[in-house]
């Protein structure tokens, strides 16, 4: 059964009705534009008792109905797959995932994932996010990277947790082993367009895009992409590598490895934006960092501002085994 949501149009009204609608409709529908645009092509929604057309229009006062429908189900195959979770409510859901774990299955890895498994663990109790009875994803980690991410079990968790990451209020804190020291003494590091040191820390600025020719890689741009922030912090000089902080201001695909390896300091074991940087031979560890089969990088810290309560939450993750050991060795 549908459920209804009725309201009326405020005054100056855009010209577009979806966009109208999105204004309008009450908060805890929390309406996405995609989502309108999927309903007005259903005849879902009625302005005035009547259908409303994509390409209509509405005035100040005019009666808005909209049928809700249950969430669809979706093609994704429940898997008991183990799951480290460390917190869970009504709302919200903070997994620990593993490396080598996908987050969304994908036509070359359609099982085995973050979301097949947390089909299985919800059962249901999964909501409809977005108008699917899914789980809201609402931002992701490598395969290879380890650590902590949020996932939303309803649609209003989605859009509090969403509105959060897009207005950078949402705390990341990252972990990762890179090659050489980073230090404010480099003339290099001081000369590199985008990266400034804002006391002890190391602040990458660029913009982010798909690589020119490997469409696997994002690469530094400076006249299109996305705009891309990192702060660096050294924790613990190892020689010729070091533990380092990094805290996103933005979150875009790579980030961090695309920073890292931009200004010089590449993450152990990266495959992609490593390299093929070797440690110096006599570096204590050299052999353990060789073969070390994934990026050095952890999501150690994760807060946010609960989107129901408004409790700020925060969460750390200890250092998996395989980068403890790197560090042990590197030592």
């Amino acid at each position: 059964m549908s459920d209804t949501i009725t309201f009326r149009i405020a005054a100056d009204p855009p010209p577009r009705l979806d966009k109208a609608i999105a204004r309008d409709a009450p908060e805890g529908a929390h309406l996405s534009r995609s989502r309108l645009v999927r309903l007005l092509g259903d005849g879902a929604v009625r302005v005035n008792g009547a259908i409303a057309s994509a390409k209509g229009t509405v005035f100040e006062g005019d009666a808005v109905e909209i049928d809700l429908p249950p969430p669809e189900a979706v093609d994704i195959a429940p898997e008991e797959i183990p799951l480290r979770i460390v917190h869970e409510d009504a709302d919200v859901l903070i997994v620990d995932k593993p490396a080598g774990m996908v987050v969304h299955p994908a036509p070359g890895t359609p099982y085995g994932t973050l979301v097949n498994a947390l089909m299985h663990h919800l059962g249901d109790d999964l909501s409809g996010v977005g108008g699917r009875a899914r789980p809201g994803i609402v931002h992701r980690i490598d395969k290879d990277t380890s650590g902590l991410l949020v996932v939303a079990k309803t649609d209003a968790a989605h859009h509090g947790l969403a509105a959060q990451f897009e207005a950078h209020t949402a705390e990341r804190v990252y972990r990762a082993i890179c090659h050489g020291v980073p230090d404010p003494a480099d003339p290099r590091l001081r000369g590199l367009r985008g990266v400034s040191w804002e006391g002890a820390s190391l602040r990458i600025a660029t913009n982010l895009a798909r690589h020119p020719t490997d469409r696997q890689r994002q690469a530094v741009v400076w006249d299109h992409g996305r705009h891309a922030i990192t702060r660096v912090r050294m924790v613990e000089d190892l020689g010729a590598a070091a533990l380092v902080e990094c805290r996103l201001e933005t979150g875009r695909t790579h980030q961090i490895r695309v920073h890292m390896a931009y200004v010089g300091h590449g993450l152990l074991g990266d495959p992609v934006y490593g390299g093929r940087r070797k440690m110096p031979k006599d570096q204590p560890g050299a052999g353990a960092a060789a073969s070390f089969s994934r990026q050095a990088l952890h999501a150690a810290v994760l807060g946010f501002v609960h989107p129901a309560n408004g409790e700020t939450l925060r969460f750390e993750s200890e250092m998996p085994e395989d980068m403890a050991d790197l560090l042990t060795a590197l030592r």
